[in-house]
């Protein structure tokens, strides 16, 4: 789950984490008058969206009076913000965030991730800051540090200093930087974090290290026991279909192509999504209805796929082992008696149950067409879509 900017500013400030002064608005007006109790002469408008590379976007704008605070608030609100990170639909700007302007001395990267390769977090930092950190492993890989943080050993004196001296910082600007390294562990590690990300960390000309920008993820899986942070959750920020299906625990991805998918475990919808752009097409989502699935989950994830309007065909793949195909096949029934298949079903059901998930469906009369393979279930659906098109 992710939040927005002055969402994990928040968080980190709990754990002695300082930013920039600021105040959330959701119009011009506000907008001015935050700028005029913030006092000061220098302001930075952004816009809070859940997406990098604002700035580039002309989400990040920075303002020298409050009439200008005013006119940057009312031209990004209610306005579309199309980013790197955010695909060619953009989003919906609600919000921004009336910053403090921070006269900088040096800028830094600090993000602390889960590392899958060493197995345990790890930080990585940067003395080049407010960049993006692709572009500097790319151009500079000597000016990334990695540091792991051995599981259950918790962050060392040692390691702090290590990376402060890596970012150029000495003494008392070492110290600060070893207090803020540890309030980023205890936040990744009680919050059940998957990432911390502060671009730019600034060191101020007034010597203090401010976190100017920050991004936080969490762990989904461990959200039942993190009431505060569940409610920060922004279901405006969310796609509609993803938002619907994580509601009856589908794992559902939305993306751009024409073909549906419902599979049963992650690697064999992959597989099927690979299989699917080889003969030529492109899958419109990721649906793996899991181990547990029941019927009232099954009949849900048909509905989503059903009331998607950019569908041309939906290719249903099941290798029946904990999942029972029966429960597949009464799912879509369910789901074709409360609305309308407006698109070809294309269906391989091969495992547990499958000769009873076989007759339900030549029973019911649903018109579906019969895949003995996966090759077979691709081929029939890319020909389907393009029948469609």
């Amino acid at each position: 789950m992710n939040v927005h900017e002055y969402q994990a500013k928040q968080v980190l400030a709990g754990f002695g984490v300082v930013a920039p002064q600021g105040v959330l608005v959701d119009s011009a007006d506000k907008a001015r008058q935050a700028a005029e109790a913030l006092g000061g002469n220098i302001w930075v408008v952004k816009a809070q969206i859940h997406a990098g590379g604002r700035g580039k976007a002309g989400g990040v704008r920075l303002c020298r009076s409050p009439e200008e605070v005013e006119q940057a608030a009312r031209d990004m609100i209610g306005s579309t913000l199309v980013t790197k990170q955010t695909g060619a639909a953009g989003k919906l700007v609600r919000k921004v965030w009336i910053e403090q302007g921070i006269s900088i001395a040096k800028e830094f990267y600090v993000s602390l991730l889960i590392d899958r390769q060493r197995e345990c977090i790890s930080f990585m930092l940067s003395p080049d800051g407010g960049m993006d950190i692709e572009k500097v492993a790319v151009d500079s890989p000597d000016r990334i540090m990695h540091m792991p943080v051995a599981a259950g050993a918790g962050l060392k004196a040692d390691s702090c200093m290590q990376m402060a001296s890596f970012l150029g910082l000495q003494g008392s600007q070492a110290e600060s930087f070893s207090k803020l390294a540890t309030g980023l562990y205890q936040a990744f590690t009680s919050k059940d974090a998957s990432l911390i990300e502060l671009n730019p960390l600034v060191l101020t000309e007034a010597g203090e290290l401010l976190a100017l920008d920050a991004k936080m993820a969490f762990d989904d899986n461990a959200l039942y026991r993190q009431e505060e942070i569940r409610a920060l959750r922004d279901v405006d920020e969310e796609d509609a279909l993803e938002a619907e299906a994580a509601a009856f625990g589908l794992n559902y991805i939305s993306l751009d192509g024409s073909i549906g998918c419902m599979v049963n475990g992650a690697g064999l919808a992959m597989a099927t999504m690979d299989i699917i752009q080889l003969k030529g097409e492109r899958p419109a989502n990721f649906l793996d209805v899991g181990g547990g699935v029941t019927e009232e989950t099954v009949t849900e994830g048909f509905r989503l796929l059903f009331g998607n309007e950019h569908l041309k065909a939906i290719l249903v793949n099941i290798f029946g082992g904990i999942v029972r195909c029966d429960i597949i096949a009464q799912g879509l029934i369910n789901a074709v008696s409360e609305c309308a298949m407006r698109v070809p079903v294309v269906l391989r059901l091969v495992g547990t149950h499958e000769e009873d998930g076989k007759r339900l469906i030549h029973e019911s009369g649903i018109d579906v067409r019969w895949a003995h393979d996966l090759d077979e279930a691709a081929e029939l659906a890319a020909a389907a879509a393009r029948e469609s098109a």
